[in-house]
């Protein structure tokens, strides 16, 4: 019987969770090839090495994590306030996070993702600007609320406060819109 084929995007889609579930070290072309029930020679089909399958994880992430969101995101339309939201929500949940997180974690000690961490950030932010840029004439202003809205959506992973009553969620969209409001 012949071994079962993988594509390129299934090896690509689990090395990000070997990189959400163990950092850069999980990358493991082995355990991966394992996770997918096929041989090590298979990865060779689709990847030079390791450093190419690192590659792909880190294009990957851009182009979900950050082109993909746009387009979905302009394509349910609406005025900036709508898309605010609609980014909040796409965004915010805690799928992917994991892999987001991981590979910030990677880039602070590799100064080549370093790089695209900070060229995925600008696109980010240059689109979260635009959007505060059609709801505020004030360019510090725009900074200010784009700034803090991204820090929201990065940064909140990293603290467990409790909220009482009122639970996280829901503190965290009131948030958001305290950053729309005039």
């Amino acid at each position: 019987m012949a071994a079962p084929k993988r594509t390129r995007e299934e090896w690509i889609g689990a090395a990000v969770q070997a990189l959400a579930e163990g950092g850069v070290a999980g990358v493991r072309v082995e355990r991966i090839a394992r996770s997918l029930g096929v041989t090590k020679g298979s990865f060779y089909w689709h990847f030079t090495d390791r450093n190419a399958l690192l590659a792909a994880v880190v294009q990957a992430w851009e182009a979900g994590g950050t082109h993909d969101i746009i387009k979905k995101v302009d394509a349910a339309g609406g005025d900036p306030r709508a898309r605010l939201r609609r980014l909040w929500e796409v965004t915010s949940g805690e799928e992917g996070m994991a892999a987001e997180l991981a590979l910030r974690d990677w880039a602070r000690r590799d100064t080549e993702v370093a790089a695209q961490v900070q060229r995925v950030d600008d696109t980010r932010m240059a689109y979260v600007r635009a959007l505060f840029g059609d709801l505020f004439p004030e360019a510090d202003d725009i900074e200010a609320r784009a700034m803090l809205l991204y820090s929201l959506l990065i940064g909140n992973y990293f603290i467990g406060a409790r909220h009482g009553r009122r639970g996280r969620r829901r503190v965290l969209t009131e948030a958001v819109e305290l950053l729309m409001a005039e």
